[in-house]
C-alpha cells in the first residue's frame, strides 16, 4: 500500500499558494486576504487583477491611496473621466495626465475600457505603445457629442499603438473634418471634429487616421464599433491587413435607415469573406454583393449571426434571406419585449422559407434559433459578442427544424402573453 502523504498550507510552495489564491472569486479573495498578514500578502495580485474606476475622482483617489507598485498587477482596468458632480469640470491636461500616469504602470494590462467624457490630450497615444499585454481595447464616448467630441484620429492612432490587439469595441465616435470636410455644415448635420489635425502621424498609418484604416491593422480579429457614423466611402477600398472573425456594426442616429444600411453593405462588402460571426443592427440587400470584390458571397465563413434590439422586424426575412449562401449554423436574437411577436411571426416567415427550399441549400447548417427579449433596446449588448449570458429569461432555444420551431414559437409567444396578462415571468427553455 502507497503512503498518502498530506501537505499543510504552511508547506505548500509559494507559487502552489498564489495559483490557488488566482482560483478564487473576488469575495473569497477578499475573506482570504484578511486572515493574516502573509494571507494579504498573497492576494494581491488577485485583489488588484480587476479595477473599476467609475469616475475621474475614482481614478484621483486611486491613484493617492494606491502603491504604483501594486498597478503592475492589473489585468482588467476600466477608467471613467467622467466627473461625479454635475458641476464640476475637470481639466482637460490634468485628466490626461492622470490617465497617462496610470497607463504607464499597467504593465501586464490585458482588457482596457475608457469611458471618456471628452477627448484626451494627444500626450497620451505614446502610452499605449508599451502595453504589450493589451487585447482587448473598448473606448466609449460618454461626454456630449456636440460639446466635447471624441475625434476618429484620436481613436484610430491609439488602437494602432497598442502592439498586439486583437479585439476593439468603439461607441459614439466622432467624424474628423480631416476625413469628412463633406459632412461639414451639411443636412442632416453630423456632428464634426475640427482642431485634430495636430495629432500626429502614426508610423504605420501615417496620417490617414480615419476609421477605415481600422482594417489596416494587422492583429486585429473582432471590431465592433457602435453609434458612430459609417459613412466613409473608404471603407470599400482601404486594403485589408486583418482577418476580422466577429464584427458588429451599429447605426448613426443622424442618419437614415437606408443610409445605414448601405454603410453596413459597403463594409461587409469589403471584409465580410473572413468573419465567422456577424452582429446586425441594421438590415442589409443583396446590394451588398455589389461591394464584394472578388464577385462571390462575402460571408463565405459565416457561422454565427446574431440580431440586436435596434434590428427593424420587419427586414428580418430578407435579410436572412440575403445571407443564404453563407454556412450559417446559430441563429441568435434580441428584441424589445414590445416587438416580441412581431419577431416570432417573422421567424415563423423563415422557418416556413426554410421548409420550402429544404431541398436546396438554404440554411442547411443551421442547428439552432435563440430568441431573448429585453426591456431595453441596449439591454444585453456585450462588448464584442452576444453570447450567453446576455440571454436572460425569458427567452428560448430551440433546434431549427421547421416543424419543430414553428409550434414552439407559438407556444413561446402565447406564453409570453399569459406571463404578462398574470403578472409573472416565464423562464428560459430548450429543447
Amino acid at each position: 500500500m502507497f503512503a498518502h502523504h498530506v501537505c499543510s498550507w504552511d508547506q505548500l510552495p509559494v507559487e502552489v499558494k498564489f495559483g490557488i489564491v488566482e482560483l478564487l472569486d473576488a469575495q473569497d479573495v477578499q475573506a482570504f486576504s484578511r486572515v493574516s498578514k502573509q494571507a494579504y500578502t498573497l492576494a494581491v495580485p488577485a485583489l488588484w487583477r480587476v479595477i473599476d474606476l467609475k469616475s475621474i475622482e475614482a481614478v484621483l483617489s486611486y491613484l493617492g491611496s494606491v502603491p504604483p507598485s501594486y498597478h503592475r498587477y492589473i489585468r482588467d482596468l476600466s477608467i471613467c473621466t467622467k466627473s461625479a458632480s454635475a458641476t464640476h469640470a475637470r481639466d482637460h491636461a490634468a485628466v490626461s495626465e492622470q490617465c497617462c500616469q496610470l497607463l504607464s504602470q499597467c504593465t501586464q494590462l490585458e482588457r482596457l475600457t475608457l469611458n471618456l467624457a471628452a477627448a484626451l490630450d494627444k500626450s497620451v497615444i505614446p502610452c499605449f505603445t508599451d502595453l504589450r499585454a493589451l487585447r482587448i481595447l473598448a473606448i466609449n464616448h460618454c461626454g456630449d457629442e456636440q460639446i466635447s467630441p471624441l475625434s476618429e484620429r484620436l481613436v484610430v492612432s491609439i488602437a494602432a499603438s497598442v502592439p498586439d490587439l486583437k479585439e476593439l469595441s468603439l461607441d459614439r465616435i466622432t467624424r474628423s473634418a480631416v476625413h469628412a470636410p463633406e459632412l461639414i455644415g451639411a443636412y442632416p448635420f453630423v456632428p464634426v471634429v475640427q482642431g485634430d489635425e495636430a495629432i500626429p502621424s502614426h508610423p504605420v498609418l501615417g496620417s490617414e487616421l480615419s476609421l477605415p484604416s481600422l482594417l489596416r491593422l494587422q492583429t486585429l480579429k473582432k471590431l465592433r464599433i457602435r453609434d458612430t457614423h459609417l459613412g466613409d466611402p473608404k471603407w470599400a477600398v482601404t486594403p485589408i491587413c486583418c482577418s476580422l472573425e466577429f464584427l458588429d456594426l451599429g447605426s448613426c442616429y443622424h442618419e437614415s435607415q437606408d443610409y445605414n444600411r448601405v454603410c453596413t453593405e459597403r463594409i461587409v462588402g469589403n471584409v465580410g469573406h473572413t468573419v465567422d460571426e456577424f452582429s446586425l443592427n441594421t438590415a442589409i440587400s443583396t446590394e451588398t454583393y455589389s461591394f464584394e470584390k472578388p464577385k462571390e458571397t462575402p460571408l463565405k465563413k459565416l457561422r454565427k449571426i446574431h440580431l440586436t434590439p435596434l434590428f427593424p422586424v420587419e427586414n428580418v426575412v430578407d435579410t436572412l434571406a440575403t445571407l443564404s449562401g453563407s454556412p450559417v449554423e446559430e441563429l441568435s436574437i434580441r428584441c424589445h419585449e414590445d416587438d416580441v411577436a412581431d419577431m416570432c411571426a417573422a421567424l415563423q416567415d423563415f422557418m416556413t422559407l426554410c421548409d420550402e427550399r429544404k431541398e436546396s441549400d438554404f440554411y442547411k447548417r443551421l442547428a439552432h434559433i435563440k430568441v431573448a427579449t429585453v426591456t431595453d433596446i441596449y439591454d444585453g449588448a456585450t462588448p464584442l459578442a452576444a453570447d450567453a449570458q446576455s440571454f436572460r429569461a425569458p427567452c428560448i432555444d430551440i433546434p431549427a427544424d421547421p416543424a419543430v420551431a414553428i409550434p414552439r414559437l407559438q407556444e413561446y409567444c402565447e406564453g409570453l402573453s399569459c406571463s404578462e396578462s398574470c403578472g409573472t415571468e416565464s423562464t428560459c427553455s430548450a429543447a
